[in-house]
């Protein structure tokens, strides 16, 4: 644990996580050029990254079972191949369904990688030092969603969409080769994972999934992304170039103030993560908060916000990103090794939901008040600032759903642990437990 080889693994691992997140976000930055390339409407634009964030969840579970029997490697492999795949289709095909067959492919080869970097990090690291790396694979993550805001970007804008969908895929073709070189599931000396009998692997399931503190890890992630997602997976530079007026190169900026929101904050994140435990989702309320607020301001702002809000409120996007990465902190101390990767996919189905309800509001929603405004004699305007902001505060539902489910879950959560009197060591620190089974 700790060596010397698992740091070159991490990094492999890392990397791969990286790339994967440049793959999912790459199409946020080119939604007026799509729009352009498939001529299609908001509604069909938005089935774009819904279908990817949809096969994404419905694959976490599966994606979990697998980590568990087969090992995060052979995830890790067959995810960076099905997103240079997909996003190789994405760059020659002129076809909207072959489009959609791309994102599926890039969708997922995404949901098989996270998962598996985080079981990396606990099978080759002590558990204080996989806390801190927990946050900075999301930091990682940010940066590949950086690489997408600004050199991606600007290669769309100079090349064109053939050249830059190949470039995309040119870096998930590396990662390949890099987790093909240097990532291992474990130390030699750690249990290999093992082909479990299907009802051992579905009791495992049922027992992650009775426990609360999953649950809240489900809800936790469900409240953080969907906001980010928005904005980073489709509907940002329309928002920023046709609703507010901005350039690409301003709008491609805007994209990148949350990444480093996330990347400066992260750290300091897993730091307090590691340390106060029971901080966290006191953490993650208050991010929610900053949030829910914002974009309650943005909509309801008189006339066109300024340009300084806007970068604060792309900065409160930023935070949710470290936020939403204290999900799988608690799925950690409340579920065993054995079990981990299928009480991860759980969690990690949550941010993905409500990303998917989120997108498809936004892109109903625009739809919706351009047909208003054409039958009450007006031209089409698809991205004018009003029907953003009905768009944006109509999605709020999404997160405020999931904000009443994780105050339910956090009081189941914290009433089993009193009733059961079970405090659980991990971390070194005292961790709420949820429940009895090391299955």
């Amino acid at each position: 644990m700790n060596s010397r080889r698992a740091w070159f693994v991490y990094i492999g691992a890392a990397l791969a996580y990286f790339s994967s997140v440049l793959q999912r976000s790459s199409l946020g930055v080119a939604g007026l050029e799509a729009q352009d390339r498939f001529l299609v409407t908001a509604a069909v634009l938005s089935t774009l990254a819904v279908v990817q964030v949809i096969v994404y969840a419905l694959l976490q579970v599966p994606v979990g079972i697998l980590i568990d029997r087969v090992g995060p490697r052979v995830l890790l492999i067959v995810g960076a191949a099905l997103m240079t795949a997909g996003q190789l289709l994405l760059a020659l095909t002129p076809e909207f369904s072959l489009a959609l067959v791309a994102r599926l492919l890039v969708g997922m080869g995404d949901a098989a990688t996270f998962n598996s970097a985080l079981r990396i990090v606990v099978s080759w690291f002590t558990p204080r030092i996989a806390t801190a790396l927990t946050q900075l694979t999301g930091t990682m993550g940010q940066l590949g969603q950086l690489l997408s805001a600004l050199p991606f970007a600007l290669l769309l804008g100079w090349q064109g969409w053939t050249v830059s969908f190949l470039s995309a895929a040119s870096v998930a073709a590396l990662a390949l080769l890099l987790v093909v070189v240097f990532v291992a599931d474990g130390p030699a000396d750690s249990p290999r994972p093992q082909a479990s009998q299907l009802s051992l692997v579905m009791r495992r399931l049922r027992i992650a999934l009775a426990r609360p503190g999953t649950w809240l890890g489900f809800w936790i992630h469900y409240v953080t992304l969907p906001g980010g997602s928005v904005i980073g997976l489709l509907w940002g530079m329309p928002f920023f170039q046709e609703a507010l007026g901005y350039s690409h190169a301003v709008s491609a900026s805007l994209l990148m103030v949350p990444i480093f929101t996330a990347v400066v904050t992260g750290p300091l994140a897993g730091i307090v993560m590691s340390r106060f435990p029971r901080a966290r989702v006191g953490m993650v309320l208050a991010v929610l908060a900053a949030n829910t607020a914002s974009w309650v301001i943005l909509a309801v702002w008189p006339g066109v916000p300024p340009l300084w809000f806007i970068v604060l409120h792309m900065a409160l996007i930023g935070l949710c990103g470290p936020a939403s990465m204290v999900a799988f902190d608690v799925s950690r101390t409340v579920n065993p090794n054995n079990s981990l990767g299928v009480a991860n996919g759980v969690v990690n189905v949550g941010g993905f939901t409500s990303s998917f309800l989120a997108l498809l509001c936004v892109g109903v929603v625009l739809d919706v008040m351009d047909s208003l405004r054409i039958a009450a004699g007006a031209i089409s305007e698809l991205y004018s600032l009003d029907s953003f902001r009905v768009a944006f505060l109509g999605m709020q539902v999404v997160p405020a759903v999931g904000a009443v489910m994780l105050f339910i879950c956090l009081h189941l959560t914290r009433n089993r642990a009193r009733r059961h009197h079970v405090y659980r060591m991990r971390n070194s620190d005292t961790v709420l437990s949820v429940g009895t089974s090391k299955e």
